[in-house]
């Protein structure tokens, strides 16, 4: 019998890559804290590229937002391609444009069997007032030669099968996956490669001795050296990089499955299986998962859920876009923690010159985090490669401790601007 908060990518998962604890010493020239999509992809890269990587995860890779997520491969950043270009420059934007690109390719480079399907992915709303956004962000991408379209109302409601939909943009360069199997193939291709993986693994100490890092692992049985460390913890960053942790706010992302639609509700729900994702400022996501099951995902609360109860508004959203559904049993129920970012971008930083970490992928992380770990590995393995995004100081946030307060008082405030809207 299944727990009851099991994800279903853990349910549907292929079998988990074979890691082990590390035991003596150990040296490499990259080590890499956290194997997911950034730490893997990094990894990958940096293994065919010639170079000798250890990956250490705390727990298992995958284990964290990595192979929680809804599995949605969408192109960009959260900021539309002016601002970006304005902030960062046209390189940057181009970057972000390709990241759904990066990632299907690499899946289809080292033969990856996650579901990868390049479906398209539809913004859509309820709210009219939202439209003239969405045709702007639509018109600056198609402007920069992205296959992008608007959708009036009946075909956005054709498309997804909800009648709540007025409208929307479809961006056929993006797509989906499953996230479990996707981490999962992405850690056998780095192994394969030569990328050496362990876990469960927690760091317990690092410290940098001649311009070499050495990690204390778990209880102090290994010791891993390196010349250039790695930190891709993002949400689940820890006490062992405090100041990182706590320049980020860490958010938990709830999932609902329900059982396996029938063949005449799947003709009407999402009928053509192109994931959406809703234009509110607390939105939800949603998809047809494996087995035929309708999945919606949003933001749930800064506790972690303990019993299926913490899910209802979630539930309600899901009957809410699809009446129809409403006699089908949710089967899983599930969260995961994703790291949001003060500016919404995700953040670069190189404290010293043998230290890189990126963190804060805003909700973008399947495509934006496997990009950007390949782009940090084509720069440590030639620096005259530039990154997509400018390092930063690592900037903690004021009463970090308080964040739950002050970020509930904000999603008060959207939800409340969300409401106030036609």
């Amino acid at each position: 019998m299944k727990d009851e908060l099991t994800s279903l990518w853990e349910a549907t998962a292929n079998d988990a890559p074979k890691t082990e604890k590390p035991e003596g010493e150990y040296d490499c020239d990259v080590m890499i804290v956290g194997a997911g999509f950034t730490g893997m992809s990094c990894a990958l890269q940096l293994a065919k590229g010639g170079a000798s990587v250890i990956v250490v995860d705390a727990v298992r890779p995958g284990f964290g937002a990595s192979g929680r997520n809804g599995g949605q491969v969408i192109p960009g950043l959260k900021h539309d391609p002016e601002t970006i270009d304005r902030l960062y420059g046209a390189f940057s934007t181009e970057f972000a444009g390709n990241t759904a690109k990066t990632t299907f390719d690499l899946i289809a480079e080292h033969n990856i069997d996650c579901d990868a399907t390049p479906s398209g992915w539809i913004q859509g709303t309820i709210k009219r007032d939202h439209l003239g956004l969405l045709e702007t962000r639509m018109r600056e991408w198609q402007s920069r030669g992205a296959d992008v379209r608007m959708l009036d109302t009946a075909e956005v409601q054709a498309i997804s099968g909800s009648k709540r939909l007025v409208g929307g943009w479809l961006d056929n360069r993006a797509g989906q996956l499953h996230p479990l199997k996707y981490i999962r193939g992405l850690t056998r291709a780095a192994q394969a490669a030569g990328c050496q993986v362990f876990a469960p693994a927690p760091v317990r100490s690092m410290n940098c001795i001649s311009g070499k890092w050495h990690a204390r692992i778990a209880e102090g049985t290994a010791t891993i050296r390196s010349d250039h460390v790695v930190v891709a913890t993002n949400g689940y960053s820890g006490d062992l990089f405090p100041n990182l942790r706590k320049s980020l706010i860490p958010a938990n992302s709830f999932q609902v499955a329900t059982a396996p639609l029938g063949a005449e509700q799947l003709a009407t729900v999402l009928p053509n299986k192109t994931p959406v994702s809703d234009s509110r400022r607390i939105g939800n996501y949603f998809r047809i998962g494996p087995g035929g099951r309708l999945m919606m995902g949003g933001r749930g609360t800064f506790a972690d859920p303990v019993c299926r109860d913490a899910f209802k508004e979630i539930i309600s959203e899901l009957h809410a876009y699809y009446p129809q559904v409403k006699s089908v049993p949710i089967e899983f129920c599930w969260s995961g923690t994703l790291a949001m970012t003060y500016d919404h971008f995700p953040h670069l930083h190189r404290p010293l010159e043998n230290m890189t970490m990126a963190v804060g992928y805003n909700g973008r992380g399947v495509a934006l985090s496997t990009s950007l770990g390949k782009a940090i590995a084509d720069n440590l393995l030639r620096p005259d490669r530039p990154l997509p995004l400018r390092f930063s100081d690592i900037k903690p946030l004021f009463a970090h401790d308080l964040h739950r307060a002050y970020a509930t008082m904000a999603i008060w405030y959207y939800r409340l601007r969300d409401h106030l809207e036609r």
